[in-house]
């Protein structure tokens, strides 16, 4: 036996979705119900649990055996169950993920979007979300079940008997994507590194539970008073309401098409003064939200560990991680100088004291949310991320040599471009002057072929840069950066020339190929990057383009059009995803325990004597694949996450 395909359906009263899979399967009353399995892509078999049936015994070994390739899609889901029927943590080592794969060549997450795209020979029967809400959650008491709150096979034999159908058509679909996707093999590297996110879920972070209690108990309180508050100003039944709010302000002679966080803000500016307190009002309750709490307590595990927060090959376009359950990737930063005492008071209940000491209560639980991480009794967190990573990557991609001078002694990036568009002294441009304003805002919205559009949505108007000002800020960054832009254009016609004449094709180190209806993009790594169907187009600007299929901005499949500036963003951001795994791999190595990551920040839980050195050490080693780019990571440790 070399690969065991397996697929289960479960039971337990844990929301999957909201607690993820290791909560879920700690559940009291987790039980698997059928386990389909196929050995070396023979016909499928369906062990029914739920009647009686057990796991044959070679099929229980080769689950334990470390030789045999276990195959399934999220495969975390299955690994995970398992390890709790067998009561023993099943390492990640042997198995594999086909939605990892799939994802790994720009295809959809899902088993169905999968098997639809790649056009495999077998779809999953249509009724399988009906039958999991039958079947694998609680269901309502009503007289007509008998006031039960769950269904059981002998309750619908004929749905049983669809579900274990299902259950096997679920693992023939696997085994046909599998199929169509042999000619594009994920690299071993890749693996190695689907393994090792694999062994930082299983390692999960520690929450701070009575914090996370008691700022839920605090943001009640504080919700209830500013609801209250609102009634009284506005006579409202409820003030929450976006109609009923609204309507008020309209009758108050103030209209609005919205009542975002943009459109309060902007209402501000030009409010009444009767009315300004009440969009104030509305701007704290919209900033009171324990969204971010309430899914630390959905997601943590008996032993006070949140597990399953990062998802591998989430941005399935680059290949970066996305956030899960808590939504990692988006915490609200901290900017409270006294971090330590406002969780303090929060965390010992002290809510009167927070009103005397703080203008605003929902914006300091905002800002506490990131210290309910904790590390466990007698270690420590080190935080540490990489400098500037993509500036860099894109400098060294495009042989900016004045840039990359930047990184190799100062690294002020954003004091040197001002420096360079505006052709000052670099001495002149100083922390708080308009210079580096500039510079910072064109940095941060220009380099993978923005315009005035960028710059705007970066904040450049709310930071006091006029609308004359702007075309010339992008003009004057373009100049100081030729090879960057030179970057974008060689992009553009490399991958217009591998689609048009279905070829291979190289500039600046990235290799682009048209193979069997994809796009592959090599970068310096060894992995590629993969655009599904390509060919040529016109984009909405009526110019002739490269357009692919993929999940656009409408979360849907469709085509996406794209062109040399974007293609580069892609880039780029991949080497930067590449070499956050190869530190993250180092670090592994050398026994340093990773807990999270966040964009291009590590957050490692370590005994006390290891040292900010010891981790940015590791990570500042250039990969071998990247040879002359500059790294360069910061780092700092402390009892809680937070920004240092």
């Amino acid at each position: 036996m070399r690969t065991l395909s397996i697929d289960l359906e479960t039971y337990s009263s844990v929301d999957l979705a909201k607690s993820g899979v290791y909560r879920y399967a700690e559940a009291p009353d987790f039980e698997i119900l059928l386990f389909g399995y196929s050995v070396d892509a023979e016909p499928v078999q369906v062990v029914d649990f739920a009647c009686g049936e057990k796991i044959p015994k070679e099929i229980q070994q080769a689950i334990l055996d470390n030789n045999v390739t276990k195959w399934a899609f999220n495969a975390q889901f299955e690994r995970i169950c398992l390890s709790k029927y067998f009561g023993i943590h099943l390492a990640p080592d042997s198995w594999r993920c086909t939605m990892v794969w799939s994802a790994y060549l720009g295809l959809p997450l899902s088993l169905e979007g999968a098997a639809i795209v790649t056009g495999a020979d077998k779809k999953k029967l249509t009724k399988g979300k009906e039958l999991i809400r039958y079947f694998s959650v609680p269901c309502k008491p009503t007289v007509t079940n008998g006031g039960r709150t769950r269904n059981l096979p002998e309750h619908a034999p004929e749905k049983w008997n669809s579900f274990k159908a299902y259950n096997l058509r679920d693992v023939e679909v696997e085994l046909s994507i599998q199929e169509k996707l042999q000619k594009f093999p994920m690299p071993e590297e890749e693996w190695n590194n689907y393994i090792l996110d694999q062994q930082i879920n299983d390692r999960g972070i520690q929450l701070d539970l009575e914090l996370v209690k008691k700022a839920i108990q605090c943001d009640e309180k504080v919700r209830e008073e500013l609801t209250s508050r609102l009634k009284e100003l506005t006579d409202l039944d409820n003030p929450n309401s976006v109609v009923q709010m609204k309507s008020w302000l309209s009758e108050k002679g103030l209209e609005t098409d919205s009542l975002d966080k943009a459109s309060v803000k902007a209402l501000l500016k030009e409010a009444p003064e009767h009315l300004s307190e009440v969009l104030e009002l509305r701007q704290l309750l919209a900033k009171s939200s324990v969204k971010k709490y309430t899914a630390m307590e959905n997601a943590v595990c008996t032993d006070g560990r949140a597990r399953g927060l990062l998802q591998f090959y989430g941005a399935n376009r680059t290949g970066r991680f996305a956030g899960r359950l808590i939504q990692v990737q988006n915490l609200p930063q901290n900017h409270l100088s006294d971090l330590e005492q406002a969780r303090r008071l929060v965390r010992g209940g002290h809510f009167d004291a927070l009103e005397i000491l703080y203008d605003s209560i929902p914006g300091v639980l905002s800002e506490l949310i990131r210290t309910a991480f904790v590390p466990k009794k007698g270690y420590k967190f080190i935080v540490a991320d990489f400098s500037a990573i993509e500036a860099r990557v894109i400098a060294w991609l495009a042989g900016e040599t004045w840039r990359n001078e930047v990184f190799a002694t100062h690294g002020k990036i954003y004091e040197a471009s001002a420096s360079q568009m505006f052709k000052v002294p670099l001495e002149e441009v100083t922390k708080g002057s308009p210079l580096r304003q500039k510079g910072k805002i064109a940095e941060l919205a220009l380099g993978y072929g923005g315009s005035v559009g960028a710059l705007k949505a970066m904040g450049a108007l709310d930071m006091g840069l006029t609308e004359e000002e702007l075309k010339p800020l992008v003009y004057a960054w373009r100049n100081a950066n030729p090879n960057i832009v030179r970057l974008w254009w060689d992009v553009d016609r490399a991958v217009k020339e591998a689609v048009t004449e279905r070829c291979r094709t190289e500039t600046h180190r990235i290799r682009f190929e048209y193979r069997s209806g994809m796009l592959l993009i090599w970068l310096p790594s060894g992995r590629q990057l993969t655009y599904v169907k390509p060919r040529m187009g016109i984009n909405s600007f009526g110019s002739e383009a490269v357009t692919y299929e993929g999940v656009g901005a409408t979360k849907k499949w469709e085509r996406i059009e794209s062109y040399g500036p974007k293609f580069v963003e892609n880039i780029v951001q991949a080497i930067s995803r590449d070499i956050l795994c190869c530190a993250m791999r180092k670090l592994n190595e050398k026994g340093f325990d990773i807990v999270m990551h966040v964009h291009d920040e590590v957050v490692l839980e370590v005994p006390l004597e290891v040292t900010v050195t010891d981790i940015c050490t590791l990570m500042n080693q250039t990969p071998t694949w990247a040879q002359g780019l500059l790294l360069r990571a910061d780092g700092y440790e402390c009892n809680f996450y937070k920004k240092d």
